[in-house]
């Protein structure tokens, strides 16, 4: 059995306790607060990163973010620097995925998501449940999409976004990198790189500067 670590110890990696199935045995969290360490809360084991030392052969599952931090990820996913046959792939027993899709390492896909046909999932992307994703879409790396969204056909979100929960993207649209879009948005055309976009339709409400 495949030992595992989580980083950090966060929402995403509480319920990412839901979609572990029997081929890996879950050891503990990793996080880089001390109080955390200290508290151990709901008598979940909080390590530091050394533990990493002690368990070298263990995989490890990194999910960082938030709609306040999801720009933070790839700092933080790449800082760690760990061999990507270390990375682990959760997928919940009850998703569904298409034996033609592709999916990325350090993916947590969560219960009730739908991966059809040929879509793409890239690396250390988080779906929460409940979403899906039709054929021929491309989830780029470092992506956090929410739970209940529908992603069309032949749809691409680019580098390093983040998906509220709630959200239709029709089919054909663009996302561009780095950018959010808020929680029930409807997208109907494309959005640029480094926005926050929302509503019905879907609008740019800030551009970023990079």
């Amino acid at each position: 059995m495949k030992k595992l670590l989580i980083f950090p110890y966060n929402g995403n990696a509480i319920e990412s306790l839901d979609c572990i199935d029997s081929e890996f045995e879950f050891i503990g969290f990793i996080d880089d607060s001390i109080d955390k360490q200290i508290k151990r809360e709901n008598d979940h084991r909080v390590f530091g990163r050394t533990i990493l030392d002690k368990y070298e052969d263990a995989f490890l599952l990194i999910v960082p973010g938030s709609p306040t931090t999801f720009l933070e990820r790839k700092k933080i996913i790449d800082n760690f620097n760990i061999k990507s046959e270390r990375l682990a792939q959760i997928i919940h027993p009850k998703a569904c995925i298409s034996p033609l899709a592709k999916i990325g390492k350090n993916v947590l896909i969560m219960a009730g998501v739908v991966v059809t046909s040929n879509a793409i999932i890239g690396n250390h992307v988080c779906i929460l449940p409940n979403t899906v994703i039709h054929h021929d879409v491309r989830v780029n790396d470092y992506c956090l999409i929410g739970s209940n969204i529908t992603i069309a056909g032949y749809a691409t979100i680019g580098i390093n976004c983040y998906i509220g929960s709630g959200t239709s993207i029709i089919n054909g649209v663009e996302i561009g990198d780095r950018t959010m879009i808020g929680m029930g948005s409807n997208v109907i055309r494309n959005i640029d790189h480094n926005c926050i976009a929302v509503g019905n339709p879907c609008h740019i409400v800030t551009r970023r500067q990079q």
